[in-house]
Formats: C-alpha cells, structure tokens, sequence
C-alpha cells in the first residue's frame, strides 16, 4: 500500500508538471509566457484567472490542467450546448483591464490562492459588475483554511453556503441529484487509491450569493471535477466521472451566462 501511495504520489507530480508553460512560476508574471491569445468576439470565452500561488513554483497553482483542460472544457461547451462560445480560451491576470470583458471567470487550487489588496478589491468589482466565479480542485481543512482567508478579503461581509441540490444551478440542463467525489488521474492507474486527496473526504459545492439571491461564486470543493474533463479519453480513466463533469461544467456555465 505505501508502495502503491508512494507511485501515485510520484505520478501526479509527473503529470503536473506538464501543465503550464516553460518559465511559468505560478504568479501574474506567467502571462508573459502564454502564446500570443487573440481577441474574439464570442458571446462567451472560457477565461481562467492567473494569480499568485502561496508556493512558487508548485505543482498546484493556478496552471493545473492548463491548457489542455481548458481547450476540452471549450470543445464540451460546443458539443453540448448552443452557446456561442469562442474557440480559443482565455487565461488573464486578475488585474488585467480586460477582466471585465469576460462575464465567467474559472479558477483551480484556490487553495494555493493569495490576493492582494487590490486584487481583492478587483474581484469585489468584477463580482458585483455581473461577474461570476467557478473555483475548481482543492482540498481538505488546510487548503480550506487557506482559500477562506483570501475570499474574505473580497467578501468581508458575506457568508459562504453549502448549496442544496434542489438548488438551479444543478438543474439548468442536466438534473444532477447526488454530489460525487471526482479523483484526479492518478486514481486511474492506482486500484488501491482512494478518491479523496488530504483529508477532504466528502465532496461540496458552496457558494457565495448576492443580495438578489442569486450566486456569484460557485466552489467545487474535495474533487476535481476539470481532471475528468481533461482525461476523459484515456481509456483508464473512468467514464463515470467524466459525464459527471460534464454535467456539472455546462450547468455551472448556463447558469452563469443566464443570472
């Protein structure tokens, strides 16, 4: 069994250290390492925020599954919905003066998150102007711990909610009526392995919401929903998750696009 943990452990790094681009240190400068990405006139963009991760240089930052998960998520979007989406995705700097042409923005590890002071009052604008926020990918009380302190910082007064399934968000296209844990790769080359990472047991979804009502961030919190978008065609990789994520990444989206 340590054997089988230790092999894991090993894997995902491996894996991990494919995301991203040569030079990327995980902070606002990465943008300087991203292909040139052009302007498109969609009605929507998949736009993943850059920010600046508490470790530099660590597997888990804000490039996890960057890019080849964000080109999957774009292709789903396509496949499954009429929604006029750009073909390319986008990744930005929370302080990028474009931030706000985007009206969904995605982030993974929010646990290795840090803000600053401006760009919290970034996030507050942007939320407040109509944005919305998915937050992918980290786990257990630690990163939790960690991802709580910087959203408190753009929303000191707001509380943040563990979201019922009868709520909309898990019924605009498909009826998702259980939550389920969604593992990384790594489970599917490990037979011994368990889904949960740390110790983030139970899958949640929560939410912060605004004075609507209606929610302007949505946190997928103890799974790793973009990993069963990004692997679903391996053919190790069990398709159960994937359709899951599916489900959960064009729900999250339409209701996005349409509160």
């Amino acid at each position: 069994m340590k054997f089988t943990v230790l092999f894991l452990i090993i894997a995902c790094a491996f894996l991990h250290a494919q995301d991203g681009f040569p030079g990327m240190t995980g902070n606002t400068n990465d943008i300087n390492f991203i292909p040139p990405q052009t302007k498109q006139n969609n009605d929507f963009t998949f736009a993943r925020l850059i920010y600046n991760g508490r470790i530099e240089g660590y597997n888990k930052n804000w490039y996890t599954d960057y890019p080849s998960g964000d080109v999957t998520a774009v292709e789903i979007i396509k496949q499954l919905t009429n929604i006029d989406v750009a073909k390319e995705g986008r990744a930005i700097p929370i302080n990028h003066p474009d931030l706000f042409n985007y009206p969904f923005v995605f982030s993974l590890e929010g646990g290795q998150m840090v803000l600053s002071e401006s760009e919290a009052k970034k996030m507050r604008e942007y939320i407040d102007r109509g944005g919305f926020w998915m937050i992918d990918d980290f786990w257990g009380t630690f990163e939790w711990g960690c991802f709580e302190k910087e959203m408190a910082k753009v929303f000191p007064e707001r509380t943040v909610y563990d979201i019922p399934v009868n709520h909309p968000i898990f019924h605009t296209i498909f009826d998702i009526n259980n939550l389920m844990q969604v593992p990384n790769i790594g489970y599917a080359y490990c037979t011994e392995c368990p889904t949960w990472e740390l110790d983030g047991y139970e899958p949640k979804v929560r939410g912060i919401f605004d004075d609507d009502g209606d929610l302007v961030v949505v946190m997928f919190f103890n799974t790793d929903t973009m990993d069963a978008l990004e692997w679903a065609n391996d053919p190790k990789y069990p398709h159960h998750f994937s359709a899951y994520a599916y489900k959960i990444f064009i729900n999250t989206i339409v209701y996005a696009m349409s509160h």
